[in-house]
């Protein structure tokens, strides 16, 4: 039985390391990474992935130099005025998970603009994960139940893993069947620990930049190929 690809989840990283390669800063990098973005965001949409979540900018990320830091803000800006026009066109929702509450409020304002501008498409959905770390968002939802407990509108054993997912930023999505993360690294790096518990992972040597099409196509064929018994035998 071919298993389907419902959900993917993609750790990009190799930005800085691919720029460094070829004598260049590290803003170059993020600039070609961001551009793989939509070609990636397209070809998983052609092979029938539904939900496909981007980790783009982590909480950990705040802590790299300030002008790494408002370089790739910039380039946000500059995605989210006018380079994610093209997914729209494509039919793709555009659904943005993290804190917010540290981004500009420019960015934000663009966020929901873009968010509402593309909330009747159904094709596929992009979550990308902004100011996103899964142990935040996993605090976050246990002091939403709490209050809600505390406040008499749930019971205490109401409270299961059902429950619970949807107190996450991903409750309207189901969870992720693969992650792949690029850039050789074998590590989650804080990234949907909730969600991804029964995730098939693929790691790839390549850098994000030269991340394709082809090698996402490979990636599927072998997720495809392969059992997954969630526990059983």
């Amino acid at each position: 039985m071919t298993n389907v690809l419902n959900h993917l989840a993609i750790i990009m990283d190799g930005n800085g390391r691919w720029a460094k390669q070829r004598g260049l800063p590290r803003q170059a990098g993020h600039q070609k990474g961001a551009e793989v973005v939509i070609d990636i965001a397209k070809a998983a949409k052609e092979l029938g992935v539904k939900f496909l979540t981007l980790y783009a900018f982590s909480t950990e990320n705040w802590k790299r130099p300030i002008e790494e830091v408002n370089a790739l803000m910039n380039l946000l800006r500059q995605y989210l005025q006018k380079d994610f026009k093209e997914l729209k066109e494509n039919d793709i929702r555009i659904v943005f998970i993290g804190e917010r509450n540290m981004l500009a409020a420019d960015i934000c304002e663009r966020m929901t603009a873009l968010e509402d501008e593309t909330a009747a498409n159904k094709s596929a959905t992009l979550l990308v994960a902004l100011s996103y770390g899964a142990r935040p968002e996993i605090v976050r939802a246990a002091q939403e139940l709490a209050q809600k407990v505390k406040s008499g509108e749930m019971r205490l054993e109401q409270i299961d893993e059902k429950t619970f997912s949807t107190a996450l930023d991903t409750k309207d999505v189901p969870d992720p069947d693969v992650l792949i993360r690029t850039g050789g690294e074998q590590r989650l790096s804080n990234f949907l620990l909730w969600q991804l518990a029964y995730a098939e992972f693929f790691f790839t040597d390549t850098l994000w930049p030269d991340f394709t099409k082809e090698e996402l196509k490979t990636i599927v064929e072998k997720y495809q190929t392969r059992e997954r018994r969630y526990g059983k035998v």
